[in-house]
This record gives structure tokens, sequence and C-alpha cells, in this order.
């Protein structure tokens, strides 16, 4: 008995030693170990301060620590300032912001990555599954009632024989959900309660219909569509911590709505959109930005928008290439958003490819600047070889490309073979070309055939000296050829466009991109 005394004596000094903020744990290399042998069950933040993601997360990532404290849950949540304790996020592989780690049972090695969305319902949820059964069994009417109170979606499958085939796929697929609670009733009186006539599944949410009744064969991958396709508002607000259930869903095609919370028909508005979302659900996602929030202004500036222009209706795909739509009227009625979103699934749209206007001195300079009205012309000229830099105005390594781009354009400003250009691909888009990261460099030969060359080698004055020299061979690679930064590492925070677009989440800073610009 005294033995069993001073260990949990010794445990609760171990404990008092780990200083908390707001129930969050703050780790250091120097109390690391120690909080994995008190708190065995422990999600780990690996955190930037300047990081626009991590301070976001904050909020929520607190009050999931505190609603696992008050339901006496031995899980626990700690942070780690990685810009601090270098030694420990280079020892769990931290290579962006904010990185989240599970450690299980104690275990140091190979915690698992956190997978689920940013909002404290999210992370609570995602650690009871990885600490628990993937469904709660619900013994009565008033378990499942509270499952559902609690909860802003819930699912429940109605099962007499909890070991038949269905009930078995029932369980599987709460097994590959991470951000949704499971249970699973077998009671009559809960059959009764919810009007179950039969076997089914049910998911329930606080909004829209409340609750909507799986119909079909019962499998794990149709019950995974069913509930991807229904745990999300018919329209939802795009935010840092919605984004990860936008981009993480099945339906890769999105509608936005560019609109100020505080107009006056900001409500009216709202409603033409809802309504008409009711035909397009499970094909489109309709989501609002608030246009008037500052973080959003580069998502505006990414899709060709100011904010006097909104309200305003985009549409974006992300597939393999992400493509975009504009509907030929401003005017937001739910009758021109079905007509709108009507042409779009049947394929008769053209994609919206945006240009800026031709500069009158475009061509004064050694570098000469393209936009989307004159780059064919240029860039396919069939008398010149043309080297161009697609950057983008906020692009870290292009401003730090600038000088030497520049240095090239003078070089070669006399030879009557020879174009060196640039254009911003945040404000150009072109069918012909797709750009996957800032800067881009490729070059278009003289010829008929219209031949594109990515440029892969070193990024100095020499390096694209010989490769011009060489007629593009020297440093060069096939059009489509992985491109990488000059140290053969691909910089995860300069990607864009389709490629980061067609990633359902977000690496530490990167993702997709009308999430990234959101915090970049």
């Amino acid at each position: 008995m005294l033995k069993l005394l001073i260990v949990c004596t010794l445990a609760a000094m171990s404990a008092a030693d780990i200083a908390e903020e707001e129930d969050v744990l703050v780790l250091k290399k120097s109390n690391f170990e120690e909080a994995l042998k008190t708190y065995p069950n422990m999600l780990v933040e690996f955190y930037a301060p300047w990081c626009g993601h991590c301070k976001a997360l904050a909020p929520e990532y607190a009050k999931a620590a505190g609603m696992l404290k008050a339901e006496g849950s031995d899980i626990k949540l700690a942070k780690v300032d990685a810009t601090e304790e270098s030694e420990l996020a280079q020892e769990f592989g931290v290579r962006g912001y904010p990185t989240i780690k599970f450690f299980k049972g104690g275990e140091k090695e190979n915690p698992k990555e956190y997978s689920a969305g940013r909002q404290a319902d999210d992370i609570v949820n995602w650690l009871k599954k990885r600490t628990g059964p993937a469904a709660t069994t619900l013994t009565d009417v008033t378990q499942a009632e509270s499952l559902i109170a609690d909860n802003e979606v819930a699912v429940i499958g109605f099962f007499k024989n909890v070991e038949s085939e269905d009930a078995k796929a029932f369980i599987k697929t709460a097994e590959a959900v991470d951000d949704i609670p499971f249970g699973i009733i077998s009671d009559d009186a809960g059959f009764s309660k919810f009007e179950v006539a039969k076997d089914g599944v049910v998911l329930f949410k606080k909004f829209d219909e409340g609750r909507i009744a799986f119909d079909g064969e019962i499998s794990k991958e149709k019950l995974l569509t069913f509930i991807k396709s229904n745990q999300l508002p018919l329209v939802i607000e795009f935010t840092e911590q919605t984004a990860p259930k936008i981009f993480g869903g099945v339906i890769k095609s999105h509608i936005l709505m560019f609109v100020p919370k505080t107009a006056k028909d900001f409500q009216d508005k709202m409603d033409q959109f809802k309504k008409a979302a009711e035909g397009f659900k499970g094909k489109i996602l309709f989501i609002f930005i608030d246009s008037d929030v500052d973080d959003n202004q580069r998502i505006l500036e990414f899709f060709g928008l100011k904010k006097e222009e909104c309200p305003a209706i985009r549409l974006i795909t992300l597939e393999e290439e992400m493509t975009k739509y504009k509907p030929e009227t401003s005017e937001i009625t739910a009758e021109n958003i079905i007509t709108f979103c009507t042409a779009f699934t049947e394929g008769k749209l053209k994609p919206h490819l945006m240009s800026q206007d031709i500069p009158d001195d475009w061509d004064k300079n050694p570098v000469k600047v393209l936009v989307g009205k004159n780059f064919e012309e240029v860039a396919f000229d069939p008398a010149k070889n043309v080297f161009v830099e697609f950057y983008a105005p906020w692009c870290g390594h292009c401003k730090q490309l600038a000088p030497i781009w520049d240095q090239l354009g003078e070089k070669f400003k006399d030879n009557a073979n020879i174009v060196v250009a640039k254009m911003d691909s945040t404000a150009n888009e072109i069918e012909t070309v797709k750009v996957h990261s800032f800067p881009t460099l490729k070059f278009f030969p003289a010829g008929d055939d219209h031949k594109v060359i990515d440029y892969n080698g070193e990024r100095t004055l020499d390096g694209f000296t010989k490769f011009l020299e060489s007629g593009g061979k020297e440093g060069g690679a096939p059009a489509g050829d992985e491109d990488e930064d000059s140290d053969g590492v691909k910089d995860p925070a300069e990607k864009s466009v389709g490629q980061a677009l067609a990633k359902s989440l977000s690496d530490g800073e990167t993702g997709p991109l009308y999430w990234t610009l959101h915090h970049p």
C-alpha cells in the first residue's frame, strides 16, 4: 500500500512539473518523455507562433482539451513550439505547421498523424475512435439521444442482430470515418423511438433536414459515399475550420458565392443560393465566402475578383487539373444559379480563363510581360525561342528569382531569336499550359509544333544561359515531368493551382490553393 502511495505521489509530482495553458500541456524536449509516461494517450501539436493555421486552430484545440478534461478522459492534448524545440521537431519529422501527431500507449515511436478536421468536436471524436470502439454500443434510447444531442453529426446503425453482415459492414464504415461518432443499437425501444421499421442506418445532423436514412444495399463503400455526401450542410461557409471537410469530401465540384455578410441583402442571397443547392446535392458543393474578411482577399484575387465586384458566383472543379467557370449573368437568383449548374453538369460550359489587358509597354523592357491575351502569339511564335517564368507576386521564390531573371533578359535582349518573358499566373490563365507551382519555368522552342520544355536545372544566370544556348537541352525535361527546385526537393510552400487543389487536405502550411491563400 505504501509503495502504491509513493508511485501515485511521484506521478502527481511529475504531472505538476508540466505546465498547462488552457488545459493544453506545454511540452519541451526536457519534459516530453516524462509527459508520455504520465499521459500515455497524448495528441501533440507542433506549431510555429507566426503560423496563421496554428493561430486559427488554437481556440478549437484548447476547447477540445477542455471537453476531454470535463469528461474525465485520460487523453491529454499537448503542444510544442517547433521553432524553439527544433530537436523534437526534427525527431518527429515536422516539415510544416501545424503538424499534429497522436502518441498511444506511451509509445514514442511511430505516432499516428492526425487526419480529421480542425474543430473541437472533430478532434475529440477522432481521439475517441483511436482509443475506444469505432461504434459505441447504445444500450437504450437515452444513450442514443445523448449521442445525437452532443454532436453536430452522428450516425446510428439500427440492427436487431449486431453480428449480421450488415452490422459488420456498418462497423467497418465506422472504423474508416475519423470525424463523426457512430453508435449501434438493437433495442426495440430504439427502433420505435426513432421510427425505424427495419435494420438500417440513419445520419442525424443539426442542420438542414435534421436526419436522413440510408436507402439501398448496405456495404462499406456505399455507406461511406452516403455519409460524405450528407455530413455537410447544403450551403457551408468557407473557413479555416470547415476547409478540411470541404476538401476532404467526395464532391470535387464547388460553386462559390462571394458575398459580404454585412450586406443588407445577405440573407436574401443566401436563401436564393440554398434554394438552388437543393437540386444538386451530392453533385456540387455550395460554399459561401465572406468577401469582407481580410484573410479572404487573396481568394478573391485567385478567382479574378475585386471586393467591390461582390456578390459574385464562380464554379471550380478540383480534379487532376483544376478548371474555373464564370456565369454569364452577375444577378444572383436561384433560377440563374440552377441554369448555370445544370449547364455545368451537362458539360455545356466553357472554362473561364482570366487575363489582364495587354500593357502598352509589354515589350519595352528586356523581360517581356505576357498576359492571357498575348501569350500564345508570343510564346508560340515559330521564329522565336521563348523562355517564360510563370510567377505569383506573393511567392518568396519568385522574388528571389526576379533579379536573376532580369539579368537573363538583359543578356539576351539583342538576340533576335530568343525572348525572355514572365507572366503573373495569379491573374492570367492559358488553356495550353497548366501551372502547378511557383515559379514554373517553361521553354517554347521555335517551330510550328508548339513544343514545351520544362526547365529543371539550377536557378542561376549560368544555368539559364547554358539552357538557352543548348536549345533547351541542358537542364530541360519534356513538359509534364515533375518539377523540382534546384536542390532537388519540391518546395511545398510554393504549390499552387491544380496540383494543390487536387489534394484534399493540407500538409502544414500547404494545401488546396483557395484554402492556402486563406492563411498564406
